[in-house]
């Protein structure tokens, strides 16, 4: 089943992460990204980011295993 996540099309932030999922604080994606259990990201210079695409194939990671 593939998600229909509306994502733009450049890199994310923490931020937009938070907002796209409904998490309940900007932490949450943190202590995803200490246990290695979040979407995939990168750090460009002292920001983190994270590859739209990587984004949606964490979220259909997620619901393949959920039904």
């Amino acid at each position: 089943m593939r998600v229909s996540l509306p994502l733009p099309d450049q890199y994310l932030t923490p931020e937009d992460l938070v907002a796209l999922l409904r998490l309940p604080s900007i932490e949450t994606v943190y202590q995803w990204r200490r246990k290695g259990i979040g979407p995939r990201g990168f750090r460009a210079g002292r920001y983190l980011r994270f590859d739209p695409e990587a984004v949606r194939a964490w979220v259909e990671s997620l619901t393949e295993g959920a039904a």
